[in-house]
């Protein structure tokens, strides 16, 4: 299977999930005190800090929203067959139905799916590996 997707496209938009994955949201520490761990700085305001963490995860989450409407429709249809494959809801010999039910979705509706997977960047990856793809060497110098 050749990808429609240059190989770097996904490769950026695994390493910016990661991101987005290894971001926990936040507590509000308005809701319950006793959720706020006192190890901080007294100078540091608990709802400062969880402003600042939400601006960054919804800062990576719009980069990563952006990134796929940037995408033609058949690869972004592409991206989300491949994200299927990675999670296992098809196999790599049913690549063609894959991409069919994908195609079947209108962009909005293959963005928020690809946006909900809780592990996009790894079935991102795993989907790549089923192709016999990585981006264990992209971006680096030989």
């Amino acid at each position: 299977m050749d990808l429609l997707t240059p190989l770097e496209t996904y490769c950026r938009l695994i390493l910016r999930a990661r991101e987005m994955e290894a971001q926990v949201p936040a507590e509000d520490p308005d809701e319950d005190p006793d959720n706020v761990d006192d190890t901080s700085d007294d100078d540091e305001d608990p709802a400062q800090v969880l402003s600042v963490l939400n601006d960054e995860m919804n800062s990576v989450e719009e980069e990563i929203a952006a990134a796929l409407d940037d995408l033609a429709e058949d690869q972004l249809a592409e991206v989300l067959a491949l994200a299927w494959v990675g999670v296992g809801t098809f196999d790599s010999t049913e690549w063609e139905d894959a991409c069919a039910e994908a195609n079947d979705l209108d962009a909005d509706e293959r963005i928020d799916e690809l946006m909900n997977m809780p592990t996009l960047a790894g079935n991102l990856e795993s989907g790549l590996a089923a192709f016999d793809y990585s981006c264990d060497d992209v971006g680096q110098l030989d």
